[in-house]
């Protein structure tokens, strides 16, 4: 420190050490700016990720799990419905949202594979809440045995 001190006395007397604090302290500065303009460039573009489930049916022989991610037109709710029912039965889900412009849509999957699970998604664009259900039914339609709304997604948490 001291021999530091010593270096830049001599260039204080000649008015070089204006300039020279003045580009030193600059340089940083702009190092710093930039770095954080690539970050929020990188965080804007990154895609937002959030997870809901396992949800089941009220007889627990199927259940769904997935997640919400933000996409450049809006959210995607997707996840994997599955089926531990018996011959002759199926799974369903229902992902009910409400859009930005007060309106509210579903889409409904089924899985009727005892083994292997099905995956879904739905692009819902820019909505304010989305919820779920499971329910159990025939390989046309449901018959029952729903479990109560789930809350996948919230605006603001």
């Amino acid at each position: 420190m001291r021999s530091a001190a010593r270096l830049l006395l001599p260039l204080a007397a000649t008015g070089l050490s204006a300039a020279l604090s003045v580009g030193l302290a600059a340089a940083p500065a702009s190092a710093s700016a930039a770095t954080s303009a690539m970050s929020a460039t990188a965080a804007s573009t990154a895609a937002e990720t959030w997870k809901w489930g396992p949800t089941a049916s009220s007889d627990y022989k199927g259940w769904a799990s997935g997640s919400v991610r933000s996409t450049s037109s809006g959210l995607r709710v997707a996840g994997d419905l599955y089926d531990a029912g018996g011959a002759r039965t199926c799974s369903w889900v229902t992902i009910k949202w409400l859009t930005d412009h007060g309106r509210y849509r579903t889409a409904t999957f089924r899985n009727c594979s005892q083994s292997t699970p099905r995956s879904f998604r739905v692009n819902a664009g820019y909505m304010l809440l989305a919820k779920a259900r499971v329910c159990r039914g025939t390989a046309t339609r449901v018959t029952g045995r729903c479990s109560r709304w789930e809350r996948v997604w919230t605006q603001g948490g």
